[in-house]
């Protein structure tokens, strides 16, 4: 990717979140910034991961995902999943959660909202397997501001690719 293309993507503004996924053997979260809304009705949210990320498989034998919000006053979940610490098949054993209600995807206690999801349907997008779900279930746990891209030194453009953030005539 050329300087030009990692800008403009990095100009892109996201949500920051936490995608959680497990099966017998353990848990696995991820840094997910590349998430949305993609219906009303039915409630359908649709995440990115890589191709290479252990959650992608756990996901596609699963059938489920967490989402998991990360708010401003717990960005140290960003910090632990982006970090090399986390880069490992079962990583929550450092963060505190719990199975969410129907699907039993970790939900994270320092999430300001948790989403337990079932995929409907997958689509696979260059270096990513986009994961359409239908929302079962939500914890609305804290009354905070959702972090975001904009509140990172860094933004994430792809692979194990991340450009720090130029603040030069944002403001």
């Amino acid at each position: 990717m050329n300087d030009q293309f990692a800008r403009a993507m990095a100009a892109l503004t996201t949500g920051i979140y936490v995608l959680t996924v497990s099966d017998a053997a353990g848990s696995h979260g991820m840094s997910s910034s590349w998430v949305t809304q993609v219906s009303g009705e039915p409630p359908l949210i649709m995440a990115a991961v890589g191709r290479s990320n252990f959650s992608r498989e756990l996901i596609q034998r699963s059938g489920t995902f967490g989402l998991n919000v990360v708010g401003k006053r717990g960005k140290e979940l960003e910090d632990y999943f982006y970090s090399e610490p986390a880069r490992r098949r079962y990583n929550l054993d450092a963060i505190a959660h719990q199975p969410s209600p129907r699907l039993r995807v970790p939900w994270l206690e320092r999430a300001m909202v948790a989403i337990e999801a079932r995929v409907v349907a997958s689509h696979e997008a260059g270096d990513h397997t986009l994961f359409v779900g239908e929302m079962v279930g939500v914890d609305l746990a804290s009354n905070d501001r959702p972090l975001t891209s904009l509140d990172l030194d860094y933004v994430y453009i792809g692979g194990r690719q991340a450009v720090a953030r130029d603040r030069s005539g944002w403001d």
